[in-house]
């Protein structure tokens, strides 16, 4: 089976790439194409989007490997060899079998088929797939987290 999207706008950020890598308040636009502009009629009022990627810069061997060590936290000041290896469904990482990513940003204020947004996390230019208003049936206030995350989170504090 074959699954093809077409892209329904570009991001827009002057982030650097090692910005990107940081998450943060990283503010930037969301550049809907004119011929989906129509589908934004309503997004006004909410506070939050999810935004869906398609990661068009990943390098051949991040497509495809199912099991990674969780290399963002590098950055954290934590050693390779200290790093589980793991699945890459229990990761926010662009490694996957399906290059998309997401992200929830908060949506500072739409210019017609622009919309302004703070804490993206991705590169200048890369494809929009869809946007979702977040709605509060998506919080889970219950919930847990693995082992390996809260032992690393202890050691070095929030990660």
């Amino acid at each position: 089976m074959k699954i093809q999207f077409t892209p329904i706008g570009i991001i827009h950020t002057t982030s650097t790439d090692a910005d990107v890598k940081e998450k943060g308040g990283r503010e930037g636009e969301l550049e809907i194409y004119p011929e989906f502009a129509d589908g934004l009629e309503g997004i006004d009022d909410y506070s939050h989007l999810f935004v869906i990627v398609f990661f068009d810069r990943l390098r051949p061997e991040q497509m495809g490997p199912l099991k990674v060590k969780p290399r963002g936290l590098l950055r954290r000041g934590f050693k390779l060899e200290e790093l589980p290896l793991l699945g890459v469904f229990a990761l926010d990482s662009p490694t996957r079998p399906n290059p998309i990513g997401l992200t929830l940003v908060r949506l500072l204020r739409r210019e017609g088929n622009r919309l302004m947004v703070q804490g993206l996390d991705f590169f200048d230019r890369t494809p929009i797939l869809d946007i979702k208003g977040y709605r509060p049936n998506y919080r889970a206030d219950d919930f847990t987290s693995p082992d390996w995350f809260r032992k690393l989170a202890d050691d070095r504090g929030h990660v």
